[in-house]
């Protein structure tokens, strides 16, 4: 039987991969994003993703390399809601390079204008020549272990590396954990005896959003 938790020890980052909705700035978070020569990378963007319908149109997207100091309610935002229903960028700060959004908080960005879509059933890998990039700051990039092992994260369920939650390889054990409902983080101990302002350190949803498990 296929684990797909082997997944995650692939060489992944955490990034956000944004586009020109007209004239407003959309995007996603992605963990797949790789360098196929010296001026070609591609990016995988499930086909349910508004992100997907927008780079088709604007034929160019930008990546934003997160850290592993970056905000985790940047993952909330851009992994857990859509496009569709709101302005991911109403409160990120964000810089515009070639008229795509840059997030500041991310150690580096590349910008790239679209030369090849390739479809699979759920996913388009969309294949973009780089014309712009720089380091933001010198912090450490984010990895898929990182967000897993050290956030406690969870992947969106377009994400191709999705693990339902009845597949969960955790040991079980005699602590009490509480899930989230919304992204999936797993809270070790009674999340009761947590103050009624407590969020969920991923995607920022109230104690009520968490069910023992």
């Amino acid at each position: 039987m296929f684990n797909k938790a082997a997944l995650w020890d692939l060489s992944y980052g955490i990034y956000i991969v944004s586009s020109l909705d007209n004239t407003r700035p959309t995007g996603c978070c992605a963990n797949c994003a790789v360098q196929l020569t010296h001026n070609l990378i591609a990016v995988s963007i499930n086909h349910t993703n508004y992100t997907n319908e927008v780079i088709k149109k604007n034929k160019g997207f930008a990546i934003s390399i997160l850290s592993e100091k970056s905000n985790s309610e940047i993952i909330s935002i851009f992994g857990f809601s859509s496009g569709r229903d709101r302005n991911k960028f109403d409160n990120i700060k964000y810089r515009t390079v070639n008229n795509l959004a840059i997030v500041e908080d991310s150690c580096a960005y590349i910008t790239l204008k679209t030369v090849k879509e390739v479809e699979f059933d759920t996913h388009t890998l969309f294949i973009g020549e780089i014309t712009d990039g720089d380091i933001i700051n010198n912090n450490i990039p984010m990895t898929y272990k990182y967000y897993h092992d050290v956030i406690k994260g969870r992947a969106p369920k377009a994400a191709p590396t999705y693990i339902a939650p009845d597949d969960s390889i955790e040991e079980i054990n005699n602590k009490k954990r509480f899930r989230c409902k919304i992204c999936g983080y797993i809270y070790e101990g009674d999340i009761n005896l947590e103050k009624d302002d407590f969020v969920c350190p991923v995607c920022k949803r109230p104690k009520s959003s968490f069910e023992e498990i």
